[in-house]
């Protein structure tokens, strides 16, 4: 499993409560990805000066072939883009053991598999790899959003993400 973070220090995570629009993410867990891009959106995104609001997802779709390559979506509140707010941050590599996988979806008639992980226990990290904002490779795809809007639109649709503009 892997936790993008922009603090290098940690020793243990602990679970904390979650702010998300679905069940699975809006609970008191240790968050992680199965997938390896993912995790460094939350990494290089720097929470701590511009970033108020966050909008993202990494899924598969699961077919009886087999599951696709990974889709992904990354946005953060609009205002924050012109001060270009990126951050160096860790990727931190935590053992499998306690975590549980998001159960999967369907989306019109189309089976969706999240990458997201979740733990209720203390997770110690395994190992760690520094990172930069250059290394995430869709930086200038980042798109930006207008918090009260993305409320607006998903109290109104729920399933409807990104919940994009017109």
């Amino acid at each position: 499993m892997l936790h993008g973070s922009g603090r290098t220090d940690i020793e243990e995570f602990e679970p904390r409560q979650s702010n998300d629009i679905n069940e699975f993410g809006n609970r008191r867990a240790v968050y992680a990805a199965s997938d390896g891009i993912w995790p460094l959106y939350f990494a290089i995104v720097d929470r701590a000066n511009y970033v108020t609001s966050l909008v993202n997802s990494c899924f598969r779709i699961v077919t009886a072939e087999g599951r696709s390559e990974s889709y992904y979506y990354f946005s953060v509140n609009a205002d924050a883009l012109p001060h270009t707010p990126w951050r160096a941050g860790m990727i931190y590599i935590l053992p499998a053991a306690t975590f549980e996988q998001q159960p999967r979806t369907h989306f019109h008639g189309i089976e969706i598999e999240l990458t997201q992980w979740a733990s209720r226990a203390p997770v110690r990290p395994l190992a760690r790899l520094a990172v930069q904002p250059q290394d995430f490779p869709f930086l200038a795809q980042i798109r930006g959003h207008d918090m009260a809007e993305v409320e607006r639109r998903a109290a109104a649709d729920p399933h409807g993400f990104p919940w994009l503009a017109d």
